[in-house]
C-alpha cells in the first residue's frame, strides 16, 4: 500500500484534523480543498467521520492515514450545534434546502425555554425524509426523491440531548427571510455529476420555485419569529428534525433555518470529557 508507505515516512503525521465546513460544501469538498493546500498529505488516506448537510457550517472531524482503518470507533461522539429555527414554515428536508410551504406563524406568548426543556434526555425522532438512512437497502432520500416515500414507514432514532437552551428570540420580515435563504442556496455548487442525476442538482429549481412562492405570499413586511438555540446531543441527532420538533410544540411548524456545529467528542456530568479541537 503506498500511500501507507508515504504516511510512515512523514514525519509528525497527526492521526486527525478538525475542519470547519462552510455553508454549501460537502464534507468530501472541504477534505478534499484542505488536502489540495498540504502537499504532505498527497496519497495519504483521509476520511471523515460524521456528516454534515450541505447547508450545515462548522466542525467536520477528518481522519487521517491509519487512523482510517478505525473509522467506526469515532462514529459515536457526541455533538454540539447553534440552530436558528424559523417557525411559520416548513420544508420536505427540514431546512431551507427543501420545498418550503408556509405554515400558521404566531407563536406568541411561548415559553419557548420550558418547552426546550421538555426534550431533554432521551428522545425518540424521526429521520428526516432527505437523508442517508437507508430502508431496504435504499437511501430514504432516495424514496423521497423518487415520489415513493409513501410506501415505507421512516425509521425512528433514539438519541439523547444532554443540554438544550435557548439563546435568542428574533423576528424578521418575509423579504429578508427569503433573500437569506436564497443567499444560502447559492452557494451551492451546480451539480453536473450524471451518477448524482437521481437528485437533479439538489432539485435546485423546484427548491428556488418555493422560495419564490413564500416571498408572494402576504406582504414583503410579514413578520416571521426565528429561535436560536445551543444543543449537545449524542451522534445521530438531526437538528434539521429537532427544530420542527421544537416548532410544533408551540403550535406551528418549523425548519433548520441554520445549523452550525460548535463541537465534537465526549460529554458527560455536564462536561466534555474530551474535544476534538483545531
Amino acid at each position: 500500500m503506498p500511500s501507507l508507505a508515504v504516511h510512515r515516512l512523514v514525519p509528525n503525521m497527526p492521526s486527525y484534523i478538525v475542519l470547519n465546513k462552510r455553508v454549501g460544501e460537502t464534507p468530501l469538498e472541504c477534505m478534499e480543498a484542505y488536502r489540495a493546500t498540504q502537499p504532505t498529505l498527497t496519497g495519504i488516506p483521509m476520511a471523515y467521520a460524521g456528516r454534515l448537510d450541505p447547508m450545515a457550517s462548522g466542525k467536520l472531524l477528518v481522519l487521517v492515514g491509519d487512523t482510517c482503518k478505525h473509522q467506526s470507533d469515532y462514529h459515536g461522539l457526541d455533538k454540539a450545534y447553534e440552530v436558528d429555527i424559523l417557525v411559520g414554515a416548513h420544508s420536505d428536508s427540514g431546512d431551507v434546502l427543501g420545498i418550503v410551504t408556509e405554515q400558521p406563524r404566531d407563536a406568541s406568548g411561548t415559553d419557548w425555554q420550558q418547552l426546550a426543556s421538555l426534550l431533554i434526555g432521551e428522545v425518540t425522532l424521526p429521520y428526516p425524509a432527505y437523508s442517508a438512512k437507508t430502508v431496504s437497502g435504499i437511501p430514504l432520500h432516495t424514496w423521497a426523491v423518487t415520489g415513493r416515500i409513501g410506501e415505507i414507514t421512516i425509521p425512528e432514532r433514539t438519541s439523547t440531548i444532554y443540554r438544550l437552551v435557548i439563546k435568542n428570540i428574533t423576528t424578521h420580515h418575509r423579504e429578508d427571510i427569503y433573500q437569506y435563504a436564497i443567499k444560502k442556496i447559492s452557494l451551492l455548487p451546480t451539480v453536473t455529476d450524471e451518477r448524482k442525476a437521481l437528485g437533479n442538482d439538489f432539485r435546485r429549481t423546484d427548491v428556488l420555485a418555493s422560495w419564490s412562492n413564500f416571498k408572494s405570499r402576504g406582504t414583503p413586511a410579514d413578520q416571521f419569529t426565528i429561535v436560536q438555540f445551543s444543543c449537545i446531543c449524542s451522534s445521530g441527532t438531526y437538528m434539521r428534525t429537532l427544530a420542527d420538533v421544537i416548532a410544533t410544540k408551540a403550535g406551528s411548524r418549523g425548519l433548520a433555518f441554520s445549523i452550525h456545529r460548535t463541537d465534537i467528542g465526549t460529554y458527560g456530568n455536564g462536561t466534555w470529557q474530551q474535544r476534538y479541537t483545531d
